[in-house]
């Protein structure tokens, strides 16, 4: 199985949950790079390019019950929503006394380094590592199709038990 057929199988097991909203941009026309081909429309909400809005949707919708997973194509612009996702999605189980218990599965994707598509140095980064110190919820790097099945099942698992999870992809492997 390759990386892209792992992508694709695990983004529909997270579609085949009628809870499950993929928020972000793109998703629709480009089915988020090919990853959401088998997921129906009305499982997509196309967000305008607004990273912090689309983390605080995700918040919304985990707290009337949905599996919201957020789709950053590019690591980079994940800093625009760092604020919805370090002080509100990661510490409103702490803020709230438990009382509210937002989850989502955040996707981000690292662009591609090879050429002839390089996409530049404003699309590569990768932030791995300092977002792993900002927040207490798991944050994955998958570097091959077993890592992608196994940490996307266990995303789901967490999202089950009130936990977010970061999935983080690798546009070269795609």
């Amino acid at each position: 199985m390759t990386y892209k057929d792992a992508l694709i199988k695990q983004n529909t097991n997270l579609g085949s949950n009628k809870r499950t909203r993929f928020v972000g941009y793109g998703l629709k026309k480009g089915r988020a790079l090919g990853t959401l081909l088998d997921v129906p429309d009305d499982q997509i909400i196309e967000m305008p390019v607004a990273e912090n809005l689309m983390m605080g949707c995700a918040i919304g919708l985990s707290l009337k019950g949905y599996l919201p997973v957020v789709f950053i194509e590019r690591m980079d612009f994940l800093l625009n929503g760092l604020d919805a996702m370090v002080n509100h999605l990661d510490k409103a189980r702490e803020i709230s006394n438990g009382e509210y218990t937002p989850a989502a599965i955040i996707r981000c994707v690292v662009g591609n380094t090879t050429k002839p598509l390089y996409t530049g140095a404003t699309h590569v980064q990768d932030f791995s590592e300092a977002v792993m110190d900002m927040v207490s919820f798991p944050v994955f790097q998958l570097k091959d199709a077993e890592e992608v099945n196994a940490f996307y099942q266990l995303a789901y698992i967490n999202w089950q038990k009130g936990r977010s999870t970061m999935l983080v992809e690798y546009k070269d492997l795609v």
